[in-house]
């Protein structure tokens, strides 16, 4: 198996009731429970990261729309005629 990736060992306590729970639910997927160990965790690790990550978006995006407000850029020509049409219809 050359250039197989190396498998790591994960090792982990639980009391006798969780290991029976998660017994019996890797049984009803079929798995191992160390399959279907690994499998639930990988998925609630992709979650949490991309919870992390959105929040992080929202973060940076709540500090952008912060900035533009206050300090907004100067309005470009498009801006500038988009309000001058609106003045000659509405007034003001």
């Amino acid at each position: 198996m050359a250039g197989a990736a190396k498998l790591q060992i994960l090792e982990a306590r639980i009391d006798a009731e969780k290991k029976e729970t998660i017994g019996a639910a890797a049984a009803v997927q079929g798995l191992s429970i160390s399959d279907f160990v690994i499998q639930a965790a990988y998925a609630r690790a992709l979650e949490t990261l991309e919870a992390h990550r959105t929040l992080q978006l929202s973060a940076a995006d709540q500090r952008l729309f912060v900035e533009t407000l206050m300090n907004p850029p100067a309005p470009n020509d498009a801006l500038r005629e988009a309000a001058a049409r609106s003045r000659e219809r509405f007034g003001s």
